[in-house]
């Protein structure tokens, strides 16, 4: 039997290893992240700076995509003020430890939800929020159509990546050879695809169409092939061992799909004050306690949407001006697969 004391000399460890104050723990909040967030005054997101549509600061430096709109929607949650979030921009090297150590809050940078890294790594992943794949983007030029392709190429691709782990499997699978050439920098594989260093550039194909939309009047230069090879469904992460944390996590993206099942948006969800929907009701917290369940204002998920949008109206911001069409991405009930458990 483990003495009482013991267990809160090992919760303090954790919480000192994961850069948390030990007051956060003493104060029995529920979820010492939640409180080192409102103590701190900010939530610290970790995404990436550099991928169209998903984390990309704009001509005024104002951080855009659907990565940031995972971070701003949380800040609305906790502060009703999307403006209260540090980005923290994050490599796909360093991008685990600053999760590890602490330095960031919540991870939302194009993360596939993986066996390995949940059952490894020490962190435990909310629901999906893109379903993306690992595809191909070559030169029109080449007359490439297909990844069989592709065999004897050179394939541009960020080492550390479940990308580089799918390829190698896709080509040894299919009795194909490949040489990769690998480069950590976002920009820098790139420019090693637009000068010709090698034959194809491959990462996720949300990632290829939003690179290929950046190159603008040169856009229809490039191609992006048919073929999915592999399933990545990026989700956020969080550290294991603040369950409450991930509840709130979870639960602000599923208000967000649940606001979409319902109709209700960042532009009407002021006229739903005299609804009788009990769904709704629930969901804008002007029935029962479940921002209270969550440590949470019970306007939370209203702030959300208000502040933010539902799940819709963040793809038609962030993912719609690349050209990727929502696909499995939409919800159960429009042929997708984003299903929230009932609000209740």
């Amino acid at each position: 039997m483990i003495r009482p004391i013991a267990t809160a000399g090992l919760l303090a460890g954790f919480l000192l290893a994961a850069g948390l104050p030990r007051t956060a723990a003493a104060q029995g909040s529920g979820s010492p992240t939640l409180d080192a967030i409102k103590a701190r005054g900010q939530l610290v997101c970790g995404t990436a700076a550099d991928t169209a549509g998903f984390s990309l600061p704009d001509s005024k430096g104002v951080m855009q995509g659907i990565d940031a709109e995972v971070c701003r929607a949380l800040a609305a949650a906790i502060f009703n003020d999307t403006s209260k979030v540090k980005f923290a921009p994050l490599t796909t090297q360093n991008r685990f430890t600053a999760l590890q150590s602490g330095e960031v809050d919540v991870l939302a940078r194009e993360t596939t939800w993986t066996l390995g890294r949940e059952a490894s790594l020490g962190f435990k992943f909310a629901p999906t929020y893109f379903y993306d794949g690992t595809g191909f983007l070559v030169k029109k030029a080449a007359g490439v159509k297909s990844v069989k392709e592709l065999d004897g190429a050179t394939i541009c691709v960020q080492p550390g990546t479940s990308t580089e782990l799918a390829i190698a499997d896709y080509f040894r699978g299919n009795n194909l050879k490949f040489t990769p050439v690998e480069i950590e920098q976002l920009q820098q594989i790139q420019q090693a695809f637009l000068t010709g260093r090698c034959d194809a550039y491959s990462t996720d194909s949300s990632a290829l169409a939003g690179f290929r939309y950046t190159q603008g009047d040169k856009a229809s230069d490039f191609v992006l092939l048919p073929e999915i090879i592999s399933k990545e469904p990026l989700a956020p992460a969080v550290r294991k061992g603040d369950d409450k944390w991930l509840d709130i996590v979870e639960w602000v993206e599923y208000a967000q799909m649940t606001a979409e099942e319902d109709g209700v948006t960042s532009k009407n969800v002021d006229t739903f004050g005299s609804t009788t929907n009990p769904d709704i009701r629930r969901l804008l917290g002007m029935d029962g306690d479940l921002g209270k369940a969550l440590g949470l204002d019970n306007k939370w998920a209203y702030n959300v949407v208000k502040l933010v949008g539902n799940t819709g109206e963040v793809w038609d911001k962030t993912i719609t001006p690349l050209g990727v069409p929502r696909g499995i991405n939409a919800l159960w009930n429009k042929g997708g697969l984003l299903y929230a458990p009932p609000m209740r």
